[in-house]
């Protein structure tokens, strides 16, 4: 028997335009999400974007992206929450 190893290419974009707009790819959930915090689930591990006045633009599950609008502090990637699902997140709570 010959076996293939299928490898999935993880990968994530982020671009950030004058620290007020911020575009994501590789985006699988919105985990959590108010005007100071935005915490989502990517492919690369769970990001979380620190700010103020952070509204969610545009959503799209299909295509993996997440637009951002406001003022864009700082994003960070938590390792921990990575490792160990946190559950099943907000928007996918809602769509099912």
């Amino acid at each position: 028997m010959i076996y293939e190893e299928t490898k999935t290419t993880k990968m994530q974009n982020i671009i950030l335009e004058n620290r007020n707009k911020l575009h994501l790819s590789g985006v699988l959930d919105v985990l959590n999400f108010d005007e100071e915090i935005v915490t989502v689930e990517t492919e690369l591990g769970i990001l979380i974007v620190k700010g103020s006045d952070l509204r969610l633009n545009k959503f799209n599950l299909e295509n993996s992206e997440l637009s951002i609008d406001g003022e864009v502090n700082s994003m960070t990637y938590d390792d921990r929450s990575n490792s160990s699902k946190r559950g099943e997140g907000l928007f996918t709570k809602i769509f099912k």
